[in-house]
């Protein structure tokens, strides 16, 4: 990777670290947050499903606006006001109180949530426009992706720690957080120069609808598997600390580093993968496909037995999993559509990633009641919907985008056309 690269895509990977952390730590002190401000479990999850659903929503405005007005201008004014999201949930008990307190700290996440949407979303497409070689945007996207990852990992430690202090505190260090990746991109990221300004609304409609005709079938396939991955990781993560605390007594920071293990695993094998796939997409596609398969058989492994060490032993092999096929189908959309447009569609991949973050949890409890060896048949009967889509309309043999198209003109006889 060229060096004048290097401090770019380290201050772009701050961003999904900060964006995760501003949300996944909160997961472990959600029971406290519901005391300290007496409200209800559902009022409390609302916190992150408001995130989440905001989020959802404006993402695909905000990868349009990128397309058109340049990646940085989205992402720096997305940082601030994620930061001041937080700021604002974290001093609910000073700005108001009683029952407004939670109203304040609702109002802070949707904040929080219209940042999320202008931060990491625009971090894939900024990284295919900053590089040609598509060995190093597949490696700089494996980087982001195990940045992602590894904010997961230490969020519910960090939030522990924090929270232990007072439930706010975890809210009060995302304005932190925030100030520090904003910094990072300011200074370090050079986008590339923008040849045109973007399209008119009815042309980029138009374009857009031109896309799906040509590439719907892939593109929804990988749509899909972006949902299915986040779904399952977050639906077996609340399952797994669900099970950690009412069965086995653990909480607080202990909880958290057991539930760090199968992210962690999650983390180096996104790493890894990013810097093994290279260009070659069909590469691309088979490490999905072994990414999913290792992912199913390992839930559906799990609903064999219900001993504590054994469920561990297989997330982590459903980690390793999904942390394969993460970054091969970020790599195969970001590199499959073209550039003017890439902002849009990759927005679009990442609101069904949230989708599959808000679905995991709440599908998830309404599955516990009907014991353990049905819930993870279902959630395995998922997982293998995901390899089928995979086998099925994934297809980067037969050309899978711009770069796509390259690798089989050269390959052409001369006297074909």
């Amino acid at each position: 990777m060229k060096n004048k690269k290097t401090g770019d895509l380290a201050a772009l990977a701050s961003i999904p670290l900060i964006m995760t952390l501003g949300n996944s730590m909160l997961i472990p002190i959600l029971p406290q947050i519901a005391k300290e401000i007496h409200i209800s479990s559902l009022q409390v999850s609302f916190l992150i499903t408001a995130y989440a659903v905001v989020a959802i929503l404006l993402i695909p405005i905000a990868g349009y606006f990128s397309d058109k007005w340049g990646r940085k201008k989205i992402i720096i004014p997305s940082l601030i006001v994620a930061g001041i999201g937080g700021g604002v949930a974290g001093a609910a008990s000073w700005i108001g109180g009683g029952a407004s307190i939670y109203w304040i700290v609702l109002g802070g996440r949707v904040l929080q949530g219209i940042g999320a949407a202008g931060a990491f979303p625009i971090v894939l497409p900024l990284v295919g426009d900053m590089f040609d070689d598509d060995n190093e945007v597949s490696h700089s996207l494996g980087i982001i992706e195990t940045s992602n990852t590894f904010g997961k990992v230490i969020s519910p430690i960090l939030g522990a720690l924090l929270g232990a202090w007072a439930w706010y505190v975890p809210f009060l260090s995302i304005p932190i957080l925030c100030v520090l990746s904003l910094l990072l991109v300011l200074f370090l990221v050079h986008e590339p120069e923008r040849k045109d300004s973007g399209q008119p609304l009815r042309e980029f409609i138009s374009s857009i609808k031109q896309v799906f005709k040509e590439k719907g079938r892939w593109l929804y396939a990988i749509f899909a598997i972006g949902g299915i991955c986040m779904f399952l990781l977050f639906g077996v993560l609340f399952y797994l600390s669900d099970q950690l605390e009412k069965k086995h007594g653990l909480e607080g920071i202990l909880k958290g580093l057991v539930l760090a293990i199968p992210l962690a695993a999650l983390c180096l094998a996104s790493y890894l993968t990013g810097k093994r796939i290279g260009k070659d997409k069909r590469l691309m596609k088979w490490c999905g496909v072994g990414g999913l398969v290792l992912a199913t058989g390992s839930l559906f492994g799990i609903s064999l037995f219900n001993n504590i060490y054994y469920v561990i032993a297989c997330l982590i092999l459903c980690g390793v999993g999904i942390g394969i096929v993460l970054p091969s189908s970020d790599a195969l959309i970001t590199e499959g559509i073209e550039k003017k447009l890439r902002g849009s569609i990759t927005s679009i991949y990442s609101s069904m990633r949230f989708i599959g973050v808000s679905l995991g949890p709440p599908v998830i409890s309404l599955l516990i009641g009907s014991g353990h060896m049905a819930l993870f048949i279902v959630v395995g009967t998922v997982s293998l919907i995901g390899v089928i889509l995979l086998l099925t309309l994934v297809k980067p043999e037969a050309g899978a985008g711009e770069s796509g198209r390259k690798e089989q003109a050269a390959r052409k006889p001369a006297h074909q056309p």
